[in-house]
């Protein structure tokens, strides 16, 4: 049987997500109680940074050692991937010794090369243009603390990014709409955007993206490999900050998420992070628990 991959929300069904983030929550509510679970025992995933990570680096080695497996930290500087081999001949060796492999890197091509090649199981723990991997845990986490995200209104403020893709990916999957307000010259994909032209509408001001909505997101200004361009998007997003004063605009039981690390005092306001609204930090710890779920599901292909 084909490897199951997972390079964006899109390959799995509603009813595959909307399972797996119940197996999310039941593996956070046995951990949190000290269970212990061995469903990956002797496996191994292999773990391919191009780009620096904090969460996510954590999150999958911790992830694989709690269900009892192993995960092996590659950067290119270990491997011949940094020295010019063929992606695909990096694959097909890779795979054939481990059980899965999560791959961070710049261009998203990168991961469907990999994928097409690989015998077993690629993750997409970020690339340029998508990070599924977070949206698995934000949408946890929202059911979590609200229940089904389904009809919900989404406001993103700022950078049409990586995140900002994936969660049109969301709103499709899991039937929200996403109101995007975004600086002229910063928007999503215009290509995907008239995809999901029912689920996504670009507001030009967060006031009107905020109104109502019940989950309001951002990220920070500059994502890595954009440094040289912090001052010119300092001054574009300026006025896409989250703040309790836009927050005040969402309806009442609104929450507030991000992706982390959070850049204070630019698009969020220094007290965000500890604000009523905000679920980041339940969020942050979620990385661990849907990527364990994601895990189980494409090395076991299924949950228990």
């Amino acid at each position: 049987m084909a490897a199951r991959h997972f390079l964006t929300l899109n390959d799995m069904t509603t009813a595959e997500l909307e399972d797996l983030l119940d197996h999310a929550s039941k593996l956070r509510k046995e951990w949190r109680s000290g269970q212990t679970r061995d469903s990956l025992k002797n496996r191994v995933l292999a773990m391919i940074f191009e780009k620096s990570s904090t969460r996510t680096r954590v999150s999958f080695e911790a992830g694989m050692t709690q269900l009892g497996g192993t995960a092996m930290f590659l950067s290119p500087r270990d491997t011949q991937l940094g020295r010019g081999e063929p992606i695909e001949d990096s694959a097909i060796v890779i795979s054939s010794m481990v059980d899965a492999v999560m791959i961070r890197t710049f261009a998203h091509e990168t991961v469907e090369r990999f994928a097409t090649a690989s015998s077993k199981p690629v993750i997409n723990a970020l690339t340029d243009e998508f990070h599924p991997c977070q949206l698995l845990a934000d949408m946890q986490t929202y059911r979590e603390l609200r229940g089904s995200i389904r009809g919900a209104t989404v406001a993103w403020i700022g950078d049409g990014n990586n995140m900002c893709h994936s969660y049109i990916n969301a709103a499709e999957r899991f039937d929200f709409h996403l109101n995007v307000a975004c600086p002229e010259g910063y928007e999503p994909d215009q290509q995907l955007i008239k995809q999901h032209a029912d689920r996504v509408t670009v507001m030009r001001t967060p006031e009107e993206a905020a109104r109502g909505a019940q989950l309001l997101v951002t990220d920070v200004w500059a994502s890595m490999g954009q440094e040289d361009e912090q001052k010119a998007r300092e001054k574009a997003f300026s006025s896409y900050q989250i703040n309790p004063a836009l927050m005040a605009q969402a309806d009442k039981d609104a929450l507030f998420m991000h992706c982390l690390p959070a850049h204070r005092g630019e698009e969020i306001s220094a007290d965000m992070m500890d604000h009523e609204s905000s679920a980041v930090w339940h969020e942050a710890e979620n990385r661990l628990h849907a990527q364990k779920a994601l895990l189980e599901f494409l090395i076991l292909n299924r949950l228990d």
